[in-house]
């Protein structure tokens, strides 16, 4: 159940185009960047830029978690497990992550 275009199933296709999706947006943020810098703009304005590509990879990065969360879950147990719940525990998960920050 890894993500990759090369992937069998028609969810993990669509998550990889969602993942490659959001880095292409997120590719374009740092170009914009480097605009931003090359035309000498503001170091505030830079700044909420920067934020924005950071928030961008952080919530790439906590979708891949929970796709490898699922695997291990789905591998341990050996069963299909309904996505309301699937959902209901990375809820909790994303909020305790987010008090420990």
């Amino acid at each position: 159940m890894a993500i990759g275009i090369g992937d069998q199933t028609a969810e993990a296709r669509e998550d990889a185009a969602r993942v490659l999706n959001r880095l292409a947006r997120i590719e374009g943020q740092v170009r914009g960047l480097q605009r931003m810098i090359e035309e000498g703009k503001d170091c505030e304005s830079i700044l909420t830029q920067l934020a924005a590509v950071k928030s961008a990879l952080d919530r790439v990065g906590v979708f891949l978690i929970s796709h490898r969360m699922k695997e291990c879950i789905q591998d341990k147990i050996g069963t299909e497990i309904a996505p309301a719940a699937m959902e209901e525990a990375f809820d909790v998960f994303l909020k305790y992550v987010q008090c420990v920050r």
